[in-house]
Protein backbone atom coordinates (compact mmCIF):
# COMPACT_ATOMS: atom_id res chain seq x y z
CA UNK A 1 0.00 0.00 0.00
CA UNK A 2 1.85 3.53 -0.78
CA UNK A 3 1.67 6.02 1.28
CA UNK A 4 -0.51 8.60 -1.49
CA UNK A 5 -3.33 6.23 -1.16
CA UNK A 6 -3.72 6.62 2.36
CA UNK A 7 -3.06 10.26 2.16
CA UNK A 8 -5.36 10.97 -0.28
CA UNK A 9 -9.11 11.28 -0.07
CA UNK A 10 -9.91 8.06 -1.31
CA UNK A 11 -7.35 6.63 1.55
CA UNK A 12 -9.99 7.07 4.43
CA UNK A 13 -10.61 3.02 4.95
CA UNK A 14 -7.36 2.17 5.24
CA UNK A 15 -6.53 5.38 7.35
CA UNK A 16 -9.40 4.22 9.69
CA UNK A 17 -8.35 0.48 9.62
CA UNK A 18 -4.45 1.31 10.30
CA UNK A 19 -5.80 3.61 12.94
CA UNK A 20 -7.58 0.43 14.71
CA UNK A 21 -4.56 -1.50 14.18
CA UNK A 22 -2.39 0.24 15.98
CA UNK A 23 -5.02 1.23 19.15
CA UNK A 24 -5.45 -2.19 19.15
CA UNK A 25 -1.77 -2.90 18.96
CA UNK A 26 -0.83 -0.98 22.04
CA UNK A 27 -3.55 -2.12 23.96
CA UNK A 28 -2.43 -6.30 23.34
CA UNK A 29 0.64 -4.81 24.53
CA UNK A 30 -0.42 -3.65 28.23
CA UNK A 31 -0.80 -7.14 29.55
CA UNK A 32 2.81 -7.84 28.37
CA UNK A 33 4.32 -4.80 29.74
CA UNK A 34 2.71 -5.45 33.13
CA UNK A 35 4.20 -9.29 33.03
CA UNK A 36 7.90 -8.11 31.86
CA UNK A 37 7.61 -5.56 34.99
CA UNK A 38 6.79 -8.14 37.44
CA UNK A 39 9.58 -10.47 36.50
CA UNK A 40 12.36 -6.95 36.48
CA UNK A 41 11.40 -6.43 39.77
CA UNK A 42 10.93 -9.67 40.83
CA UNK A 43 14.76 -10.33 39.58
CA UNK A 44 13.49 -13.03 36.86
CA UNK A 45 16.25 -13.55 34.24
CA UNK A 46 14.82 -12.64 31.01
CA UNK A 47 16.64 -14.10 27.96
CA UNK A 48 17.59 -12.40 25.43
CA UNK A 49 15.31 -13.57 22.68
CA UNK A 50 12.32 -12.63 24.95
CA UNK A 51 13.81 -9.06 25.46
CA UNK A 52 14.05 -8.82 21.34
CA UNK A 53 10.90 -9.94 20.96
CA UNK A 54 9.58 -7.45 23.53
CA UNK A 55 11.60 -4.73 21.72
CA UNK A 56 10.10 -5.11 17.79
CA UNK A 57 6.65 -5.57 19.43
CA UNK A 58 7.26 -1.99 20.85
CA UNK A 59 8.79 -0.42 17.96
CA UNK A 60 6.45 -2.08 15.44
CA UNK A 61 3.07 0.24 16.61
CA UNK A 62 4.89 3.32 17.36
CA UNK A 63 6.53 3.18 13.80
CA UNK A 64 3.15 2.69 12.45
CA UNK A 65 1.53 5.12 15.04
CA UNK A 66 3.58 7.85 14.13
CA UNK A 67 3.20 7.11 10.38
CA UNK A 68 -0.28 7.70 11.29
CA UNK A 69 0.46 10.63 13.00
CA UNK A 70 1.99 12.03 9.68
CA UNK A 71 -0.69 11.22 7.78
CA UNK A 72 -3.45 12.65 9.58
CA UNK A 73 -1.57 15.48 9.91
CA UNK A 74 -1.01 15.93 5.63
CA UNK A 75 -4.49 15.22 5.87
CA UNK A 76 -5.63 18.61 7.52
CA UNK A 77 -3.05 20.51 6.76
CA UNK A 78 -4.41 19.95 2.41
CA UNK A 79 -7.59 20.64 4.49
CA UNK A 80 -6.44 24.39 5.11
CA UNK A 81 -5.13 24.00 8.50
CA UNK A 82 -2.43 25.87 9.93
CA UNK A 83 0.82 23.51 11.25
CA UNK A 84 -0.05 23.07 15.09
CA UNK A 85 -4.23 22.96 14.44
CA UNK A 86 -3.37 20.19 11.64
CA UNK A 87 -0.98 18.87 14.64
CA UNK A 88 -3.43 19.08 17.29
CA UNK A 89 -6.22 17.77 15.16
CA UNK A 90 -3.88 14.58 13.89
CA UNK A 91 -3.20 13.61 17.49
CA UNK A 92 -7.45 14.01 18.27
CA UNK A 93 -8.05 11.47 15.94
CA UNK A 94 -5.45 8.87 16.91
CA UNK A 95 -5.87 8.75 20.66
CA UNK A 96 -9.04 9.09 22.00
CA UNK A 97 -10.89 12.00 24.29
CA UNK A 98 -10.61 9.85 27.40
CA UNK A 99 -7.01 9.36 27.22
CA UNK A 100 -6.57 12.66 26.15
CA UNK A 101 -7.96 14.02 29.02
CA UNK A 102 -6.49 11.65 30.97
CA UNK A 103 -2.87 12.38 30.24
CA UNK A 104 -3.50 16.36 29.89
CA UNK A 105 -5.08 15.84 33.95
CA UNK A 106 -1.40 14.02 35.30
CA UNK A 107 0.31 16.94 33.72
CA UNK A 108 -1.59 19.90 35.45
CA UNK A 109 -1.90 17.71 38.48
CA UNK A 110 2.20 17.63 38.47
CA UNK A 111 2.54 21.16 37.82
CA UNK A 112 0.04 22.40 40.08
CA UNK A 113 1.39 20.40 42.83
CA UNK A 114 4.77 22.12 41.85
CA UNK A 115 2.78 25.68 42.26
CA UNK A 116 1.69 24.51 46.03
CA UNK A 117 5.25 23.60 46.84
CA UNK A 118 6.84 26.26 45.52
CA UNK A 119 4.08 28.83 46.97
CA UNK A 120 3.31 30.24 43.82
CA UNK A 121 0.09 32.33 43.18
CA UNK A 122 -3.16 31.29 42.03
CA UNK A 123 -3.26 29.71 38.71
CA UNK A 124 -5.11 31.88 36.10
CA UNK A 125 -5.85 34.42 38.06
CA UNK A 126 -4.84 37.99 35.88
CA UNK A 127 -4.83 41.25 36.86
CA UNK A 128 -8.16 43.05 37.60
CA UNK A 129 -9.76 39.38 38.22
CA UNK A 130 -10.96 37.85 42.04
CA UNK A 131 -9.87 34.36 43.05
CA UNK A 132 -13.04 32.48 44.46
CA UNK A 133 -11.14 29.75 46.86
CA UNK A 134 -12.73 26.48 47.28
CA UNK A 135 -10.60 23.80 48.55
CA UNK A 136 -10.70 24.58 52.26
CA UNK A 137 -14.13 22.96 52.23
CA UNK A 138 -12.56 20.20 51.46
CA UNK A 139 -9.63 19.43 53.71
CA UNK A 140 -11.03 17.88 56.28
CA UNK A 141 -11.80 15.16 53.87
CA UNK A 142 -8.59 15.09 52.01
CA UNK A 143 -7.03 14.58 55.54
CA UNK A 144 -8.91 11.53 55.95
CA UNK A 145 -8.11 9.84 52.82
CA UNK A 146 -4.53 10.70 52.98
CA UNK A 147 -4.32 9.42 56.39
CA UNK A 148 -5.92 6.28 55.50
CA UNK A 149 -3.57 6.10 52.31
CA UNK A 150 -0.99 6.09 54.73
CA UNK A 151 -2.09 3.60 57.04
CA UNK A 152 -2.44 1.13 53.89
CA UNK A 153 0.41 1.83 52.74
CA UNK A 154 2.18 0.85 56.13
CA UNK A 155 0.24 -2.15 56.81
CA UNK A 156 0.56 -3.89 53.17
CA UNK A 157 4.14 -3.12 53.31
CA UNK A 158 4.34 -4.79 56.72
CA UNK A 159 2.00 -7.88 55.96
CA UNK A 160 2.28 -8.96 52.30
CA UNK A 161 5.83 -11.29 52.21
CA UNK A 162 6.17 -11.66 48.35
CA UNK A 163 8.92 -9.42 47.25
CA UNK A 164 7.22 -8.89 43.81
CA UNK A 165 3.40 -8.31 45.06
CA UNK A 166 4.89 -6.10 47.80
CA UNK A 167 7.30 -3.97 45.56
CA UNK A 168 4.17 -3.40 42.96
CA UNK A 169 1.84 -2.85 45.98
CA UNK A 170 4.09 -0.24 47.77
CA UNK A 171 4.67 1.74 44.39
CA UNK A 172 0.71 2.36 43.67
CA UNK A 173 0.20 2.99 47.57
CA UNK A 174 3.07 6.08 47.57
CA UNK A 175 1.16 7.04 44.13
CA UNK A 176 -2.11 6.85 46.15
CA UNK A 177 -0.95 9.13 48.84
CA UNK A 178 0.66 11.52 46.08
CA UNK A 179 -2.85 11.53 44.09
CA UNK A 180 -4.65 12.62 47.55
CA UNK A 181 -1.76 15.44 47.59
CA UNK A 182 -1.35 16.24 44.39
CA UNK A 183 -5.30 16.89 43.92
CA UNK A 184 -5.95 18.86 47.10
CA UNK A 185 -2.92 21.27 46.07
CA UNK A 186 -4.72 21.63 42.11
CA UNK A 187 -7.87 22.73 44.02
CA UNK A 188 -6.00 25.10 46.10
CA UNK A 189 -3.60 26.61 43.11
CA UNK A 190 -6.97 26.92 40.86
CA UNK A 191 -10.14 28.33 42.21
CA UNK A 192 -12.79 29.69 40.75
CA UNK A 193 -12.29 33.12 38.79
CA UNK A 194 -14.74 36.25 38.59
CA UNK A 195 -13.10 38.15 35.67
CA UNK A 196 -12.74 41.70 35.42
CA UNK A 197 -15.45 42.08 32.88
CA UNK A 198 -17.74 39.64 35.27
CA UNK A 199 -16.84 36.66 33.78
CA UNK A 200 -17.03 33.54 35.61
CA UNK A 201 -14.78 30.90 35.50
CA UNK A 202 -15.66 27.57 37.42
CA UNK A 203 -13.19 24.98 38.38
CA UNK A 204 -12.74 21.85 40.10
CA UNK A 205 -8.64 21.45 40.50
CA UNK A 206 -7.44 20.19 37.31
CA UNK A 207 -10.43 18.39 36.35
CA UNK A 208 -12.74 20.68 35.38
CA UNK A 209 -12.94 24.21 33.91
CA UNK A 210 -15.77 25.84 32.59
CA UNK A 211 -16.04 29.47 31.39
CA UNK A 212 -19.56 31.39 31.46
CA UNK A 213 -19.35 35.07 30.02
CA UNK A 214 -20.24 38.06 31.55
CA UNK A 215 -23.26 38.07 29.65
CA UNK A 216 -24.99 35.00 30.01
CA UNK A 217 -25.71 35.68 34.01
CA UNK A 218 -29.15 36.24 34.54
CA UNK A 219 -28.56 35.91 38.48
CA UNK A 220 -26.64 35.08 41.53
CA UNK A 221 -27.49 33.83 44.70
CA UNK A 222 -25.73 32.84 47.88
CA UNK A 223 -28.07 29.06 48.71
CA UNK A 224 -26.31 26.54 50.55
CA UNK A 225 -27.26 23.32 49.07
CA UNK A 226 -26.57 19.59 49.59
CA UNK A 227 -26.80 18.15 45.74
CA UNK A 228 -26.54 14.38 45.19
CA UNK A 229 -24.49 12.98 41.59
CA UNK A 230 -21.30 12.80 40.65
CA UNK A 231 -19.41 16.24 39.59
CA UNK A 232 -20.64 18.80 37.01
CA UNK A 233 -23.33 16.23 36.10
CA UNK A 234 -26.76 18.14 34.94
CA UNK A 235 -29.68 17.61 36.68
CA UNK A 236 -33.11 17.24 35.17
CA UNK A 237 -33.42 20.97 35.77
CA UNK A 238 -30.59 21.95 33.84
CA UNK A 239 -28.51 22.33 36.75
CA UNK A 240 -24.92 21.45 36.62
CA UNK A 241 -23.33 21.06 40.53
CA UNK A 242 -20.02 21.15 41.23
CA UNK A 243 -20.37 20.33 44.87
CA UNK A 244 -17.36 19.91 47.30
CA UNK A 245 -17.32 17.98 50.25
CA UNK A 246 -21.43 17.28 49.25
CA UNK A 247 -22.39 20.77 49.28
CA UNK A 248 -22.89 24.29 47.46
CA UNK A 249 -23.06 27.66 48.45
CA UNK A 250 -24.06 29.87 45.58
CA UNK A 251 -26.08 29.08 42.53
CA UNK A 252 -25.58 31.05 39.01
CA UNK A 253 -28.71 31.05 36.61
CA UNK A 254 -27.82 31.80 33.04
CA UNK A 255 -29.83 33.56 30.42
CA UNK A 256 -28.98 30.71 28.01
CA UNK A 257 -27.47 27.52 28.49
CA UNK A 258 -23.43 27.10 28.35
CA UNK A 259 -21.75 23.78 26.81
CA UNK A 260 -19.09 22.67 28.35
CA UNK A 261 -16.84 19.03 29.08
CA UNK A 262 -17.01 17.42 31.45
CA UNK A 263 -14.62 15.01 33.45
CA UNK A 264 -13.55 12.58 31.01
CA UNK A 265 -14.34 14.31 27.88
CA UNK A 266 -18.43 14.64 27.50
CA UNK A 267 -19.98 17.42 26.45
CA UNK A 268 -22.32 18.70 28.67
CA UNK A 269 -24.75 22.01 28.43
CA UNK A 270 -26.47 23.75 31.55
CA UNK A 271 -28.61 26.61 32.21
CA UNK A 272 -27.32 27.00 36.25
CA UNK A 273 -24.61 26.29 38.25
CA UNK A 274 -24.51 25.72 41.97
CA UNK A 275 -21.26 25.74 43.17
CA UNK A 276 -19.33 25.95 46.35
CA UNK A 277 -17.04 28.57 47.48
CA UNK A 278 -15.40 29.36 51.13
CA UNK A 279 -16.45 32.77 51.21
CA UNK A 280 -20.04 33.12 49.14
CA UNK A 281 -21.13 36.44 50.45
CA UNK A 282 -18.14 38.03 48.96
CA UNK A 283 -18.37 35.95 45.53
CA UNK A 284 -22.05 36.92 45.05
CA UNK A 285 -20.77 40.83 46.12
CA UNK A 286 -17.98 40.58 43.69
CA UNK A 287 -19.88 38.74 40.86
CA UNK A 288 -23.22 41.70 41.11
CA UNK A 289 -20.45 44.62 41.46
CA UNK A 290 -18.94 43.85 38.29
CA UNK A 291 -21.81 42.85 36.30
CA UNK A 292 -24.92 44.36 37.79
CA UNK A 293 -28.46 43.04 36.46
CA UNK A 294 -31.80 44.72 36.71
CA UNK A 295 -32.91 42.02 38.88
CA UNK A 296 -29.97 42.42 41.48
CA UNK A 297 -32.18 45.03 43.70
CA UNK A 298 -35.09 42.53 43.43
CA UNK A 299 -32.33 39.98 45.40
CA UNK A 300 -30.26 41.77 47.47
CA UNK A 301 -32.05 39.70 49.86
CA UNK A 302 -29.95 37.15 49.33
CA UNK A 303 -26.94 38.36 49.06
CA UNK A 304 -25.66 37.38 52.47
CA UNK A 305 -24.62 34.45 53.92
CA UNK A 306 -25.55 31.24 52.78
CA UNK A 307 -28.91 29.85 54.07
Amino acid sequence: MRTSELAGPAGATNLKALRTAVRWSLVALLPAELVLLLCVVGGVRIAPGVQWAVRLAVLVPLLLATVLAGLDHRRHRRGGLGRRAALRAALADSVPAAVRRLTAHEIFLSTSFLRWVTRRGPHGVRRGDTAVPYASGQSAVMAGFLFVCVVETVMLALVIPWPVVHAVTLVVDVWGCYFVVALHASCVVRPHVIGADGSLRLRYGALLDIRVPAGRIASVRAVRAFPEGRMAAVGDDGTADLAVAGQTTVTVELTEPVRFVRVLGRPAEARAFRFYADDAASAVAALRARAPRPDAGRSAGVAGAPE
